[in-house]
């Protein structure tokens, strides 16, 4: 078997990360909630994770990082939290339905939204978004790196205009935690939600927003409200960071696992693996481009993406290839519109979508090699039908 389907979820994890959860669950306390060792001990462990992710994201705060179920929890929280009826927000044409479905049910609700269009690469244009702009803008909500072709999404220059121009910048991190450095100081982000199983290696049921010291949490509310162990006297939610948004019991033997998941991404090095996952990405898309019959997406330089790389076959649907990749090759992929048919509809691939590959840390050269051959033999088998 060669999984390829790590854009929709890591594996294997690294070694430590079972191991982890498992140590958490045998220690058996709530965190933050009692006052013996056991919940002490628990809540201890959770604090060393928050800690980390402060660190990997360049959060001078830790209690600034609130842990949520997934990304797509802490992208709800950011904007219905944060948007109000009459606010413009804007956003691009390569966002996940993550993004865009909560966006789609704010702007029934009074809210204005322009969606910038991307390139046939899906690259977002700085320029574009000065005339986009309006006197009500509040939020420019951008994602990382694409979840089908991997275009890494100029963050940096988006940033800059953001704080020019008073703005918040929310970052889709999902397809870029762990893959990509995230620095939220240099790129002058704000709100930055992330999940923890795919490119942080951690396991599901895991995620945050790391909220920026710009952000008003008067004006950002909860999604949830409820016991916090702190201030149980009152019957209002606790003001206080993170309790204002952690409402409920954490996922602790989920949030062990993600911290020696992290152990192990800083062990070994985001730049580094990077490169070496470049060298796959180069190695993968240019092999596709030169099987007759194939079109593969997305920009052709390893430097401009990260690993999803998707690509159809000319007469054959992308589900018919994924089950043959499957079927006759043992190849895991994913197959369809990815939940973004936006970006589909950028990409001129809606409404089918695409087949995509997207390799993890563990893939080997030889994996791809063979994924090659796979899909060269896929598409021969097609042209002869």
């Amino acid at each position: 078997m060669i999984y390829l389907d790590n854009a929709a979820s890591s594996w294997p994890k690294p070694d430590g990360v079972a191991t982890a959860m498992i140590e958490m669950l045998a220690i058996g306390g709530n965190p933050g909630r009692s006052g013996h060792r056991l919940s002490l001990e628990a809540g201890r462990g959770v604090y060393a994770v928050r800690e980390a992710v402060a660190g990997l994201f360049s959060q001078p705060d830790p209690l600034r990082v609130v842990f949520t179920q997934n990304a797509t929890e802490s992208l709800n929280l950011a904007l219905a939290g944060y948007l109000r009826p009459g606010d413009h927000v804007i956003t691009s044409s390569m966002e996940h339905n993550s993004v865009m479905r909560p966006l789609r049910r704010l702007e029934e609700l009074g809210v204005e939204l322009t969606v910038l269009p991307c390139s046939a690469t899906g690259e977002l244009d700085p320029a574009d978004l000065a005339p986009a702009l309006r006197r009500n803008t509040v939020l420019i909500a951008l994602n990382h790196a694409s979840n089908i072709i991997g275009t890494v999404q100029p963050v940096a220059a988006v940033g800059r205009f953001a704080r020019e121009h008073d703005l918040l910048l929310l970052v889709d991190a999902a397809q870029s935690a762990g893959v990509l450095p995230v620095d939220i100081q240099q790129d002058r982000i704000d709100l930055l939600a992330f999940t923890g199983h795919k490119g942080l290696l951690g396991p599901s049921g895991t995620g945050g927003l790391v909220i920026g010291e710009r952000v008003d949490c008067e004006r950002l509310q909860p999604l949830t409200r409820g016991g916090t162990g702190s201030w149980s006297e009152r019957e209002s939610q606790p003001d206080q960071l993170p309790d204002r948004y952690e409402s409920g019991t954490r996922n602790a033997p989920g949030l062990a696992g993600l911290g020696a998941a992290l152990d192990w991404l800083r062990g070994q090095g985001i730049a580094q693996l990077q490169q070496r996952e470049a060298d796959l990405v180069n190695r993968l898309q240019k092999g596709l481009r030169e099987i007759p019959g194939v079109t593969a997406y997305g920009p052709a330089r390893a430097e401009q993406r990260t690993c999803a790389v998707s690509f159809t076959i000319a007469d054959q649907l992308p589900s018919t290839t994924g089950l043959r990749l499957e079927e006759e090759h043992g190849i895991l992929c994913r197959v369809g519109l990815h939940c973004t048919p936006a970006s589909h509809r950028t990409l001129g691939t809606f409404p089918a979508g695409t087949v995509r590959l997207s390799p993890g840390v563990f893939t080997t050269a030889g994996e791809i090699e063979t994924t090659l051959a796979a899909v060269a033999e896929v598409a021969a088998a097609e042209r002869n039908d």
